[in-house]
């Protein structure tokens, strides 16, 4: 039994999302609040990393000073070394330990990515690879049902249900050989009677060869022929009920890409883009992690600034469908919202007076390099 990111997101996040759905029948709501939800549910962890930021934004100066001393001093005195390292950690926090919470929350927010990602919100893809043999190897071919891994489909508003793509004869074939490949359900309803139970459902599933176009033929009720011996793939593809519905200024949430083949500008998709990495930018300053000054490491702040650019500009090139930019623009801004909060929590005492610390020399350092105090006049001659 699968326990990873299909268990999580068919038995939790599809759940959640017929929940809202059945509240406010509205695809784009439901994402919005299976997104809000996720993230609450997630705060804790959340806030947890970006303390652990905010402290070692603080401490890391003092902390890679104490480092480098007790390596030098203890070289020779590996568990010396250790021993006082354990007490720097203690004393200043664990640079590590903000890893485990991402750590944690990775699956259930690649389950979350990963439900945006099917029906109903967008098209879904089956693969089906062939073997096509010449009719004198015809003993070889041992025939026995093959079928793709289920998938959830929505067929009608609030109603999904597992679908495969199955070969009753098996995926090898005999030059000259027809056989129909079919959508069913695990139960072995066929698609077609099932979405005749939704007459109101415009779901047309098709067919096409992305591979070996010249050793089969298939139909666009699925029927297959080989024509060649070799290697052929099929994909079959039911599309996304709510792909086409638009929601606000979002015409389409199933739509890939900012720009069309014919040059089509999708201001939609660029706004939310934009958004992304403005609120991405946003959250690395609060979170510490855009720090800039004459602390801050002069490559680490240029990386620092670039990030927001190359992770905004890789959504233009390797496009995701509105729905799913949808969610991580909302879930940028909660992450905006909650480091800020979390900025404005006071810093354990010793970090604090380390802040203090930093302040008075950076005063000290500005009043010495001024040609005369504030508030006095020069001296005549």
């Amino acid at each position: 039994m699968d326990f990873g990111v299909g268990f999580l997101s068919n038995n939790v996040m599809l759940p959640i999302l017929d929940f809202f759905y059945g509240i406010v029948p509205s695809y784009g709501l439901a994402i919005v609040a299976l997104t809000l939800v996720i993230r609450f549910a997630l705060y804790p962890l959340n806030a947890g990393s970006i303390r652990n930021m905010r402290r070692m934004r603080v401490a890391q100066p003092v902390m890679q000073k104490r480092v480098k001393e007790i390596q030098e001093r203890y070289k020779d005195n590996p568990a010396k070394m250790n021993e006082e390292m354990q007490k720097v950690y203690q004393e200043f926090g664990n640079p590590l330990s903000g890893c485990l919470p991402l750590l944690i929350q990775m699956p259930i927010l690649f389950a979350l990515f990963a439900t945006l990602r099917g029906s109903p919100f967008s098209d879904v893809n089956y693969t089906v690879n062939l073997q096509i043999f010449p009719q004198e190897q015809i003993e070889r071919i041992q025939p026995q049902a093959f079928s793709t891994p289920p998938q959830n489909i929505f067929v009608a508003d609030g109603v999904h249900v597992p679908i495969i793509a199955l070969l009753p004869g098996g995926n090898q074939l005999i030059v000259g050989e027809k056989t129909k490949i079919e959508f069913q359900t695990t139960e072995g309803k066929p698609l077609t009677a099932l979405l005749a139970e939704y007459p109101e459902s415009k779901i047309i599933p098709h067919w096409k060869i992305i591979k070996g176009e010249e050793r089969a033929r298939i139909s666009e009720d699925g029927i297959l022929e080989a024509l060649q011996p070799g290697e052929v793939t099929i994909q079959g593809t039911i599309p996304g009920l709510a792909a086409d519905k638009g929601f606000l200024f979002i015409e389409a949430l199933g739509r890939v890409g900012a720009v069309d083949e014919d040059g089509t500008i999708h201001w939609d998709i660029v706004g939310m883009v934009i958004v992304f990495g403005v609120t991405l930018y946003i959250n690395q300053l609060l979170s510490g992690q855009g720090q800039t000054g004459a602390s801050a490491n002069p490559q680490q702040d240029t990386v620092n600034k670039l990030t927001p650019v190359i992770f905004s500009g890789m959504f233009l090139f390797f496009p995701l469908p509105a729905g799913v930019l949808m969610y991580m623009v909302i879930a940028n801004i909660f992450q905006t919202v909650q480091a800020f909060i979390l900025s404005r929590e006071p810093l354990p005492e010793n970090l604090q007076k380390l802040v203090d610390a930093e302040e008075k020399a950076q005063s000290i350092k500005q009043r010495k390099s001024l040609p005369f105090e504030p508030g006095r006049s020069k001296k005549k001659a």
